[in-house]
């Protein structure tokens, strides 16, 4: 398995003077980021496509091709998105069946044209937090079942995004660790993780690992070594970025604190 990090300056600066090991930058599909981080170490491009709301038939497929080859990302990455400005008649936190059937046949209809253009082995799909009515996101969107469905039926691979998936948990009153064994992990493709917070009662992630976090990712990465699911080609750490809203969340102590932590358990 790779690791991967957000690129930053500061991650930038860590792994230039050798004081981090990582496989790979993550970077979203901006050709001027991918190609900084290209001089010092391979890119993995993480794109901002949301499948469940009708809207992929805007993206620039060329340019999303290019980039895929030219960084040799194995992937193409969608999110399960559906939110309440898409149907704007559905109650955020709706358990009724007939609007889950409706939010996962538009799923399904928008994963199925990326699995045209590029194959179903070249596309994964990542589950997203849930806040309940604190949040946007519609619920079916987050339910295992949904999630199975929608692998089962077009094919793709799962990005499992283990601090969404404990977000998605708490606020649906169940428990972390039987949510993420409810998913597709037979299908696992990709991880994501990050440190959780509570934030003023809010939880937050894409923030620095706390004591309370390893835990999780130790179980996680035990179940990938025993076989219980399957093996991803990368984990990617999302901390740290460029620009005003990474400023305070991009400590060159933290990245050079935690990313061995990470390489050790990756590699091990």
């Amino acid at each position: 398995m790779k690791l991967a990090i957000n690129y930053s300056s500061q991650a930038a600066a860590l792994l230039s003077q050798g004081r981090i090991q990582l496989d790979r930058f993550k970077c979203p599909d901006w050709p001027d980021m991918i190609a900084e981080a290209s001089t010092l170490c391979p890119v993995m491009v993480h794109f901002d496509l949301k499948a469940g709301g009708r809207k992929l038939k805007n993206s620039d497929w060329e340019k999303i091709a290019h980039l895929l080859d030219q960084t040799q990302t194995p992937y193409v990455n969608l999110h399960l998105d559906p939110t309440i400005k898409d149907y704007p008649s559905i109650p955020v936190d709706t358990s009724d069946p007939a609007n889950r059937e409706q939010i996962a046949d538009v799923i399904t209809r928008d994963i199925s044209g990326v699995v045209e253009r590029f194959g179903a082995e070249r596309v994964i799909i990542e589950n997203v937090p849930y806040r309940g009515v604190q949040g946007k996101t519609l619920r079916p969107a987050v339910e295992p079942v949904l999630i199975r469905q929608v692998v089962a039926e077009t094919g793709c691979g799962l990005l499992l995004d283990i601090s969404h998936a404990r977000i998605a948990a708490h606020y649906m009153g169940i428990d972390e660790r039987d949510y993420m064994f409810q998913l597709p992990v037979d299908r696992l493709c990709e991880l994501h993780f990050t440190g959780l917070h509570d934030r003023e009662g809010y939880l937050q992630d894409h923030l620095e690992i706390l004591d309370t976090d390893w835990p999780v990712l130790d179980w996680v990465l035990e179940r990938i070594r025993t076989g219980q699911w399957a093996s991803p080609w990368l984990l990617a750490f999302e901390y740290g970025g460029v620009g005003e809203k990474f400023t305070w969340r991009s400590n060159l102590q933290v990245i050079e604190e935690q990313v061995p932590q990470l390489y050790e358990r990756v590699k091990a």
